[in-house]
């Protein structure tokens, strides 16, 4: 059975309201006002550092995502609205439905670190080749204990955008968004600390890490709460997903002739050549009929009018086949079970096959362009240099570090300056982990402490903006 209103609920972990329209709007607030959103204007899309701005960053890339989310919630509505909302107890709950899916769209990327991706890869090597040796050195004595550590050990060398989201809506920014939003944003359904079920029926669903050991109970509570069952993602979380994957699809091609890395004659040349291999005539028509609108303008508009043309009548082309699969796999969609990306799922449709031809293309072209290439190793060098930089945090002892943030002396005098560089809120969520630790258990304690400490510096050098990395990376280092 279908029924909407078990989803979208007054439900929140302070102040709830009394209508589901101004807690609606009461996210919509919180998240725009949100320090966290704003710093995606400073965040890498594909260019790092890029001055000219209307080069895409992870602001301006959340705010289309956003509008085709937009398109797609309303398409799926209005369909529904042919067998009556009342059947999926919709009714009343259309803006509920569509504010949900733009809010979360703009919400997907605010766990990503400065320089994208790569950033990421960086961090867990440096908690492969750093953090694990020092866990290593904790004594345990006990079977449960044991299986902790290893969990732990896990989730440290398992940072993701997807999951680093999920903590910074809940405990760095303490949104209080409505469990509804919160659930929304959970990409994927597996911990950090967990292993991918490989060829099941949630290997998709698993396909990256959507949450860390962290925010394991609050997230089976928000669950429980929605009737989402573990393992599963909220309905919403779909309509996010294709319309992150739409946006990608002219975006960096776009981008790219921006920066003069390919002209507009380059893109139709590269997706004209791939469908005649691949035998692929719904992409070619497309980009045919479009390419010669564009030409009979006068430069500069032709490569805006080509975009722009090509842009619009793929996405709709696209939108209404994610509203049919996302409808004719409705209960498992709902359900949370449908183990495929809504875009992905038809691999014989002439979209997946355009879907395809088109993300070949940006990877070959762009992303693996020396200029693209060379920004990335400028970031792992800043991201790696940071954390080499503040290591001394987590070599320090439980005790020390307690003495540190009360301001007190210790031993490590260089410890006691990096701390005051780092953010009173990421220093408040470590506390408030601290503080549910259980002080019995004198080894599970310090395990714990210094689990919430690697996370604290993870917050912080993830958080940062490219410029604002690049600048504590040039002043540490004294360059």
């Amino acid at each position: 059975m279908i029924d909407y209103s078990k989803k979208f609920t007054l439900d929140r972990e302070f102040y709830p309201s009394k209508q589901i329209d101004i807690s609606i709007e009461s996210d919509r607030g919180r998240i725009l006002s949100s320090p966290a959103f704003r710093r995606l204007q400073k965040r890498t899309q594909v260019f790092a550092l890029e001055l000219n701005a209307s080069i895409r960053t992870r602001l301006t890339h959340s705010l289309e995502v956003g509008q085709s989310a937009r398109f797609i919630s309303k398409s799926i509505l209005s369909r529904l609205k042919k067998e009556g909302l009342v059947r999926y107890s919709l009714d009343g709950l259309e803006n509920a439905f569509i504010s949900t899916a733009e809010m979360t769209s703009l919400l997907h990327d605010i766990g990503n670190p400065p320089f994208g991706h790569f950033a990421e890869q960086t961090i867990n090597k440096w908690m492969r080749e750093n953090a694990l040796p020092l866990l290593e050195m904790f004594k345990i004595s006990t079977k449960v204990d044991k299986e902790l550590k290893e969990m732990l050990a896990k989730d440290i060398c398992n940072y993701d955008g997807n999951a680093q989201a999920i903590r910074v809506i809940t405990k760095l920014q303490r949104l209080n968004l409505s469990y509804t939003q919160i659930l929304s944003v959970l990409k994927y359904t597996r911990g950090a600390y967990e292993e991918r079920e490989k060829g099941t029926a949630k290997e998709y669903l698993q396909k990256k890490p959507g949450f860390y050991y962290s925010e394991k109970e609050f997230i089976e509570k928000v669950q429980k709460s929605l009737g989402v069952a573990s393992g599963h993602r909220f309905p919403i979380t779909y309509i996010m997903e294709a319309a992150d994957d739409i946006s990608y699809l002219t975006a960096d091609l776009e981008d790219s002739v921006e920066k003069g890395i390919l002209t507009l004659d380059d893109v139709y040349n590269l997706i004209k050549k791939e469908c005649e291999k691949e035998g692929e005539d719904y992409l070619l028509e497309l980009i045919d009929e479009k390419y010669e609108k564009a030409k009979n303008n006068e430069e500069p508009y032709q490569f805006s009018m080509f975009f722009t043309l090509f842009r619009a009548q793929l996405v709709t082309g696209l939108v209404y086949h994610v509203v049919d699969v996302y409808l004719a796999n409705h209960q498992e969609v709902f359900d949370g079970s449908f183990n495929a990306a809504l875009l992905e799922y038809d691999k014989e449709s002439k979209y997946y096959k355009a879907i395809e031809i088109l993300q070949n293309i940006s990877y070959k072209n762009i992303y693996q362009h020396k200029d693209v290439q060379e920004l990335e190793l400028q970031g792992y060098a800043i991201i790696n240099g940071l954390l080499n930089i503040y290591k001394p945090l987590i070599e320090l002892s439980a005790e020390d570090f307690t003495k540190l943030l009360k301001d007190e002396g210790i031993e490590c005098f260089i410890s006691m300056r990096l701390i005051k560089r780092v953010s009173s809120k990421q220093i408040v969520a470590y506390k408030n982990d601290v503080k549910k630790i259980d002080n019995e258990n004198r080894e599970q304690y310090l395990i714990l402490e210094w689990y919430y400490r690697v996370r604290l510096l993870t917050d912080y050098i993830s958080g940062m903006t490219d410029d604002f990395a690049l600048k504590e990376y040039h002043i540490l280092s004294a360059i």
